[in-house]
C-alpha cells in the first residue's frame, strides 16, 4: 500500500462528503470509486470516523494554508476578503460541492467524537484568519474583530449553503455582494 492510495481514498472521501455529507460515505462505494477493495480501506482508516477525522484535518491544514499564504503577501482587508469568499464560490462551482466543514456541521448530531472536534477546529481556524485580516484595519479592537469574524464566517457559510440549495453560484455572489454594500464584510 502506498501514500499515493491513501491520498486517492482521502480524495474520493472528500468529494463525496462534499456532495453527498458524512452519511452518504461508504466504504464499499469508497473502494469502488478508487478501484481498491474496502478491506484495503480499513488498511488506512479503522473506522469511519477515523477517516472523516482525517478528511477534516487535512481540508483545515490545506486552506489554513491558502489563507495564511493571502496574508503573506501584503493584501489590503478587501483583497483578502474578496479572495476568501472566492475560496468558497469556488468550491460551488466544482460541481455544486459544499464546504466539507460546513457540510459536515450541518451532520453534527451523527458524527463520531472525533470528526466534530476537527469541524469545530476547521472553523475556528477561519475566525482567527478572519480576526487578523480585519486586525489590519482596526489593531485596538481584538474583542470586536473576533465577533466579527465570527458573524462573517457564519454569513459566508450560509451564503454558500443557500446558494448549492439552489444550485446557484450567482446567488452565493449576490449575497456577497449584499454582507459587503451592507458593511458586514469589508
Amino acid at each position: 500500500m502506498t501514500a499515493d492510495t491513501k491520498d486517492r481514498i482521502m480524495e474520493a472521501a472528500r468529494l463525496t462528503v462534499q456532495d453527498l455529507g458524512y452519511g452518504g460515505l461508504s466504504f464499499r462505494e469508497l473502494a469502488k470509486d478508487v478501484g481498491i477493495k474496502s478491506a484495503s480501506i480499513h488498511y488506512y482508516f479503522a473506522t469511519k470516523g477515523e477517516l472523516g477525522a482525517a478528511l477534516a484535518n487535512r481540508y483545515t491544514a490545506h486552506y489554513g494554508a491558502v489563507l495564511d499564504d493571502l496574508l503573506t503577501q501584503g493584501l489590503d482587508v478587501e483583497t483578502c476578503m474578496a479572495r476568501y469568499t472566492d475560496v468558497f464560490a469556488d468550491t460551488l462551482r466544482a460541481d455544486n460541492r459544499l464546504c466539507l466543514a460546513g457540510m459536515l456541521g450541518a451532520e453534527r448530531n451523527q458524527l463520531p467524537e472525533e470528526v466534530q472536534t476537527e469541524v469545530v477546529k476547521y472553523g475556528e481556524m477561519n475566525e482567527r484568519w478572519l480576526a487578523r485580516v480585519l486586525a489590519l484595519r482596526n489593531p485596538g479592537g481584538p474583542e470586536e474583530n473576533e465577533r466579527q469574524a465570527r458573524a462573517i464566517y457564519a454569513a459566508v457559510q450560509g451564503a454558500q449553503l443557500i446558494a448549492h440549495t439552489r444550485n446557484d453560484v450567482s446567488l452565493y455572489e449576490e449575497i456577497i455582494a449584499t454582507y459587503r454594500a451592507n458593511g458586514l464584510i469589508p
